[in-house]
């Protein structure tokens, strides 16, 4: 076994991981660039080879196995990205391979994991308890168990991904890394480190899961009571003790965001860059907002792009609402023709779109008097909105925005 986290173990990670990844140069953006202050690159790790960066770890790690433990099976736990990561690995080194997942995985993630040749053994309703089993398992039939992060072989392997943000950007002053349970901000971190201490390395954790935030502030890893938060890939309880003194000892930073951020930050990179980016993956982007606008190379890793399409519609759904490009007004009008014509040519003459129109006739007994209209609009942003919303009271209406529901 090669000794972990040093310059040597980098330099023969890239080049193994060179064997299964494919290159995800760096993308710079100038919509971020302007809206930030700062010069804004994206690593496309979302383009990378089963989805996401995990392959790294996964492919490094099995690579440095004896043939006896491949022989014996490969078993891991994972939501998702991990496990696709892990059953490619073990398919390319001809070894057996065991993933054990959450029974609340979405069927996709389980289909494809066992498309790339793993046997899916589907038990507890969050990640910690398939863990604990599949370690079970491990010790009753002698598999070969590969954690997902809390291991410097697999971290080593994630680190290659600053090996590449560094030859492509020498100058390269922040880097961005999302943190679950802090493989790959171990790996990034360390390696930026050992190749240039000037640069800034910086962890993104969701506020529902701060589980390396409060390990810092304890001065060690601690459990979270839960985790909430729709970045799934970064739900994690506690980061890994094995990990974390690298943490410490590397990362300058480390940043939470709100899931609302997240939504907003998916809906700008479909529109700006025609990226889908799972919500884990995205803690980088909205990061950007936090960072004072000094005009420095800042990379975002864009950790992965496994999203299945429900959730993706949903995400949109939830960005173009917190946008104000979808909005929905309440407005009382006496029951009599024309009163319909007159709240839709309002807003037509401000150019918005009207969606979806619900007439209740019973809000009140005295229908003469009241009868509300509960109006959804396509706008532009919060400035258009706000010119229909006018519109309505110069046409002698009281619009009351409400809740949207699509």
């Amino acid at each position: 076994m090669p000794e972990m986290l040093t310059l040597d173990a980098f330099e023969q990670a890239s080049e193994k991981v060179k064997e299964v990844t494919q290159k995800t140069e760096l993308v710079e953006s100038p919509h971020f660039s302007q809206a930030t202050g700062n010069r804004v690159f994206f690593k496309p790790e979302n383009m990378q080879r089963t989805g996401a960066y995990k392959v790294r770890g996964a492919y490094y790690k099995i690579s440095t196995l004896a043939p006896e433990e491949l022989e014996r099976g490969i078993i891991t736990a994972s939501a998702g990205n991990h496990a696709q990561g892990v059953a490619f690995a073990a398919s390319r080194a001809g070894a057996r391979s065991i993933v054990v997942m959450p029974t609340t995985t979405p069927l996709i993630k389980v289909e494809r994991t066992k498309g790339y040749g793993a046997e899916v053994v589907l038990y507890g309703d969050v990640y910690d308890e398939s863990c604990e089993y599949a370690m079970q398992l491990a010790e009753e039939h002698g598999y070969t168990f590969i954690h997902p992060f809390n291991d410097p072989v697999v971290a080593t392997g994630q680190g290659t991904i600053a090996m590449e943000i560094v030859s492509e950007l020498p100058l390269v002053d922040t880097i961005l890394v999302p943190v679950g349970g802090g493989g790959l901000a171990c790996g990034v971190s360390t390696f930026a480190k050992l190749y240039n201490p000037k640069i800034r390395v910086i962890g993104v954790e969701p506020e529902g899961a701060p589980s390396l935030t409060r390990a810092l502030e304890a001065g060690h890893v601690v459990k979270l009571p839960s985790a909430n938060t729709i970045a799934d890939g970064t739900a994690v309880l506690e980061c890994g003790d094995q990990v974390f003194p690298y943490l410490q000892a590397n990362l300058d930073d480390v940043i939470t965001v709100p899931d609302e951020e997240l939504i907003v930050a998916f809906l700008d990179m479909v529109e700006n860059h025609k990226m889908i980016v799972e919500n884990s993956g995205l803690l980088t982007v909205a990061a950007l907002k936090h960072l004072p606008a000094e005009n420095r190379r800042v990379v975002s890793i864009l950790s992965g792009g496994n999203m299945d399409v429900i959730t993706m519609s949903s995400v949109v759904q939830h960005g173009l609402i917190a946008r104000d490009r979808i909005f929905t007004v309440s407005v009382l009008l006496p029951d009599r023709p024309g009163m319909l014509v007159k709240v839709a040519s309002a807003i037509a003459e401000q150019n918005g779109n009207v969606i979806k129109l619900e007439h209740n006739q019973f809000v009140s007994t005295n229908r003469n008097a009241a009868v509300e209209l509960r109006v959804t609009i396509e706008a532009y942003g919060t400035s258009h909105k706000e010119q229909i919303m006018e519109a309505l009271r110069a046409a002698g209406f009281e619009p009351q925005l409400s809740a949207t529901m699509l």
